[in-house]
């Protein structure tokens, strides 16, 4: 095969109306190439399915460290977090990050998060209208995630705007980056002094330091491991739910699958994570001269991961801009994969699932207005759903 150097495009990718709509620009880069050179970002952007999952398990040519965020100082920032370093060093400070959120340390949540989700949006039905975003996608998992951690005062008050901000800062030093590092400073120095007195008893967060006490991670790297708590987990989520209402207003028949079939819940969740990732963008290096499908990345470049164009790649996918829960794609890319693969993704599924089950329980069909978004740099999710009226079931 002979190697070429990448296809090169003039997009940029946080440009507000990329940001707004990425998805006619993520098939338009697909046309020219699994991997293709943007001059505007000074990255080699991603865009197949195929390559996408497959640089994601190679952390050893596709590195974390240093290289996650769009701009050197929320690298630096992040530098000896599990989110920004590679092997070794990540096994070990993502194994109480993970010991927390597996499958068995989350079975005990999962009656109180199903019984706290259908409570409130039963609530919210007979209401007959609400916002969807701030009574719902923002109001449930923050609950939930300040109540797991232990939260409590000026943290729990102040868990939106830092979640925000924190993922705000990975993008490239725009105007959005700048305003967001003096509040992502907030938590960077909240995290930095936390102590477990700070957090209630017998909470997850209570856990970790213990887990430091042990040895079981480095010296000062508790209050780290809570900032991907709070930092990678909270806007994420919140996106992902505000998503899923979105998607059932606009596909009733969708939701009426669901209904029928609760089986469908866990498939359900995985279509709407493939079909609007909740994360625009993510980073890595390439650690050297790279060869991919006849063009060459080379060492030492900043690579930009697309997981919605991966997720909306026709190569893998049959007709992949339809959102169609039968589908249950498990293998979409939306949560990461191999050794970065989202370590809250348990709690996530919790959450989302207990959240699609009460609105197929309560809701026969959800009327809404015009949904309202905001260009951010590596979140994309909806500012405002008026849910103007209620048909239940």
């Amino acid at each position: 095969m002979t190697v070429v150097a990448p296809p090169v495009s003039d997009l940029d990718l946080f440009d507000d109306e990329v940001l707004l709509d990425p998805y006619p620009s993520y098939a338009a880069l697909r046309e020219l190439g699994t991997v293709v050179h943007l001059p505007a970002n000074e990255v080699y952007a991603l865009t197949g399915y195929r390559v996408i999952r497959n640089a994601l398990i190679d952390w050893e040519s596709f590195s974390s460290a240093g290289a996650i965020g769009f701009n050197p100082a929320v690298n630096e920032a992040l530098a000896g977090t599990s989110l920004a370093s590679d092997p070794p060093d990540h096994t070990r400070l993502r194994a109480t990050l993970t010991a927390n959120l597996s499958p068995r340390a989350l079975r005990g949540l999962k009656q109180t998060i199903d019984a706290k989700a259908d409570a409130l949006v039963a609530d919210l039905a007979a209401r007959g209208s609400f916002e969807a975003v701030d009574a719902l996608a923002r109001a449930f998992p923050l609950e939930v995630v300040a109540d797991l951690i232990g939260f409590t005062g000026r943290v729990r008050d102040n868990m939106l705007r830092w979640g925000q901000a924190a993922m705000q800062v990975i993008g490239p030093m725009n105007h959005r980056t700048a305003e967001s590092f003096p509040i992502a400073g907030e938590l960077y120095e909240w995290c930095s002094t936390v102590t477990a007195e700070d957090l209630t008893p017998g909470s997850v967060g209570r856990g970790i330091f213990e887990a430091q006490e042990r040895g079981a991670i480095p010296p000062g790297a508790a209050g780290y491991i809570i900032h991907q708590y709070l930092g990678a987990g909270v806007d994420t989520t919140i996106a992902a739910i505000g998503n899923i209402v979105a998607l059932f207003a606009a596909h009733p028949e969708q939701l009426a699958l669901v209904r029928a079939n609760p089986k469908l819940v866990p498939g359900a969740f995985n279509e709407a994570l493939r079909y609007w990732a909740p994360v625009h963008a993510w980073g890595r290096r390439a650690t050297r001269d790279l060869e991919i499908d006849g063009v060459v990345i080379p060492e030492g470049a900043k690579v930009a991961i697309l997981f919605g164009a991966g997720n909306r790649d026709a190569r893998h996918y049959e007709n992949p801009d339809a959102f169609l829960v039968e589908r249950a794609p498990t293998d979409h890319l939306s949560f990461g994969y191999g050794p970065h693969g989202c370590a809250g993704q348990g709690l996530a599924r919790l959450e989302a699932h207990a959240v699609i089950e009460a609105l197929a329980r309560h809701v026969e069909r959800l009327v809404v207005g015009a949904e309202v978004r905001i260009p951010s740099n590596i979140t994309r999710g909806i500012e405002q759903l008026p849910v103007l009226e209620v048909v239940p079931v």
